[in-house]
């Protein structure tokens, strides 16, 4: 079976889960923000290729490589948007709940895309209303636009019961 080099996690070029998001990818996960509205925060900014294009100079954004970590960001925010690290997910989800946005849009994997992790929004006032699936060259598998809003109402059901 031959591999390709998208499929090819031991011989990718960035070992790590620091993956740039291409322009017009990071552009569709924006417009379906759907707002100009608000304080908006990108937790993860690297290059900017959010961050850079937010709809709005009310902005701010948190970076490790800069030394502004997003875990220790405490402000209030309207809307987060941004592609997380995915090896961090269930603490990025629980640290963005906790600045209370109206909106948290993030580009994960497909696979990160849990009942548990839906769950865990549900129960703190966050839906599904917004989801798109894609594909980026050279990322492992598919990626998933999700978008969660305060006090709104899902579009997907689940049931986390085990069948037998």
């Amino acid at each position: 079976m031959k591999t390709t080099i998208s499929h090819n996690i031991k011989k990718r070029e960035t070992p790590n889960d620091v993956f740039i998001t291409p322009l017009l990818l990071s552009k569709r996960a924006i417009e379906m923000v759907g707002t100009t509205e608000g304080l908006w925060l990108d937790p993860f900014k690297a290059t900017g290729s959010y961050y850079n294009q937010f709809p709005t100079e009310n902005k701010v954004y948190t970076e490790i490589s800069e030394g502004i970590d997003f875990f220790d960001f405490t402000d209030p925010v309207d809307v987060i948007c941004s592609n997380p690290p995915y090896s961090l997910i269930d603490k990025v989800l629980k640290h963005s709940i906790s600045l209370k946005p109206k909106i948290i849009n993030y580009l994960i994997g497909i696979g990160n895309l849990t009942a548990k992790r839906v769950e865990l929004l549900n129960n703190a006032g966050y839906y599904l209303t917004k989801m798109e699936m894609c594909k980026v060259f050279k990322w492992y598998g598919m990626s998933v636009i999700v978008q969660f809003e305060l006090n709104k109402e899902n579009i997907i059901s689940f049931n986390r019961t085990v069948w037998k």
